[in-house]
């Protein structure tokens, strides 16, 4: 049985120049990797289901919004979880708290937490020696700068994760 329901969606940032500094730990660490899950910074997880996704309405928030550098300079820890630090961060704030404000059912994972706090997910494990180890690898690859111009909507189809559509960020700058 899939970890993940068929035509669930989520909103990300594919940050595809980390791959090859976290790609090799992503595989053993990370089990969405074996999904085709690539190395991103989540916008919206979950979001709605693929059938109810207003591709318009997503197109047309995104747009007004402006493309930027992000620098992945160190990995960083929460108890079971390895990730990059994208700094700024905010920027990926104000993405998450725009689908909220337009979709006010959508809640980073399913509001499990009060705080939005980007990331680049690398691996998870409960006694925490081989994020240690990863860690310590990953680290000597950094930092990863890389530009963010689009927020992809993904699925997964049953079997894995596919690229649904890529949303722009298109505007000359930002909204407050």
């Amino acid at each position: 049985m899939s970890r993940y329901p068929a035509g669930l969606t989520a909103l990300v940032v594919p940050i595809p120049e980390t791959e090859p500094v976290v790609g090799r730990w992503r595989t053993v660490l990370d089990p969405s990797a074996a999904y085709g899950v690539p190395a991103h910074v989540t916008v919206m997880y979950p979001f709605q289901p693929l059938d109810a996704v207003d591709r318009a309405a997503l197109a047309e928030l995104f747009a007004g919004y402006a493309a930027f550098d992000v620098v992945f300079a160190r990995c960083a820890r929460l108890p079971g979880l390895l990730y990059l630090e994208p700094v700024p961060g905010e920027p990926f704030v104000r993405l998450t708290h725009a689908v909220t404000a337009r979709w006010p059912e959508a809640r980073p994972y399913g509001g499990k937490y009060e705080t939005v706090m980007p990331h680049l997910s690398v691996g998870y494990e409960s006694d925490g020696a081989a994020l240690d180890e990863a860690g310590t690898a990953i680290e000597r690859g950094l930092p990863v700068t890389a530009r963010v111009g689009v927020v992809q909507l993904v699925a997964y189809d049953g079997a894995v994760w596919r690229t649904i559509a890529d949303f722009p960020l298109a505007a000359a700058d930002s909204p407050a």
